[in-house]
């Protein structure tokens, strides 16, 4: 079994211009600072997913879309999830949210956390985020980093993003690995009983 968790940081827009792109190398280069974990972006910008029109929940029913069968082939290739989470009216943005509905398998029994951003520090999409995960039988982490305030308005004004946020990163990558490494074993075990 490979030793490194394989995390996917998902930015949640894919707006021009958007501020995603900054805290994404932060969260990258802790990510890869760590023996346990490698990480690699999966940008919305390169799986255009059309407006949600399956005939039934993809809990029900494989997605008979090409898009979305690569969509949830590509998820499937990764131990945990990372998402770079905008504020859109105290929600998730309407692109992630329809990636979200797109994938099923490739979700299902994995960790996510977030890197949340916003006036409010990204809390209330972040709260939103965290029960559609679990309907899709993810794990949500309960450790974040939350960039709000004048540290989300320095850093839009080109300034880094401040060393005090560190801790929480480093909280949020360690509960992530947690539950990637025990979900990770979990599927294998299963895998193999099924196969005897």
């Amino acid at each position: 079994m490979r030793d490194k968790l394989k995390i996917a940081i998902i930015p949640s827009t894919t707006r021009p211009g958007r501020f995603a792109d900054k805290p994404m190398a932060w969260i990258k280069a802790m990510i890869e600072a760590r023996p346990d974990m490698e990480a690699t972006v999966v940008d919305l910008r390169d799986h255009p997913l059309p407006f949600f029109d399956e005939t039934a929940p993809l809990s029900m029913k494989p997605a008979a879309n090409a898009a979305a069968q690569h969509w949830d082939a590509t998820l499937a290739g990764f131990d945990g999830f990372v998402v770079v989470l905008a504020e859109y009216n105290h929600s998730v943005p309407g692109v992630l949210k329809n990636a979200l509905d797109y994938g099923f398998e490739g979700w299902k029994h994995k960790p996510m956390g977030a890197v949340a951003y916003g006036g409010s520090g990204g809390s209330r999409s972040l709260e939103h985020l965290r029960l559609i995960a679990i309907n899709l039988r993810m794990v949500a982490v309960g450790g974040a980093v939350h960039i709000g305030g004048a540290d989300f308005m320095g850093a839009i004004k080109g300034g880094d993003l401040p060393e005090h946020l560190d801790p929480s990163a480093k909280g949020l990558l360690d509960e992530v690995a947690w539950w990637a490494r025990a979900s990770r074993d979990k599927r294998s075990a299963a895998t193999a009983q099924a196969a005897e």
